[in-house]
């Protein structure tokens, strides 16, 4: 049962390393565009970043379904790390 256990939190760490990259990337470029734009900054290299276009790399067409189908794994294994079994 705690090798089962274990398991668990070794796939919930990956799954929340992989995504917590790209989220924070979203997070952080989100944010500071909407801080600098009622400054009257431009910085629509930010929203690139947002959206997944990192120049070179484009990621758009599936950045935001990773985002969420990764957030949303996340949360379910982190949940079911918590239940306790009876």
């Amino acid at each position: 049962m705690e090798k089962l256990k274990s398991n668990k939190r070794k796939i919930h760490r990956k799954i929340t390393t992989i995504s917590a990259i790209p989220l924070l990337i979203t997070i952080v470029s989100g944010t500071f565009y909407s801080i600098l734009q009622p400054l009257g900054v431009d910085a629509f290299w930010l929203i690139k970043w947002h959206t997944g276009n990192f120049g070179i790399f484009n990621f758009q067409p599936f950045y935001s379904i990773f985002l969420g189908i990764a957030s949303i794994i996340s949360v379910i294994s982190g949940i079911r790390l918590l239940q306790k079994k009876t």
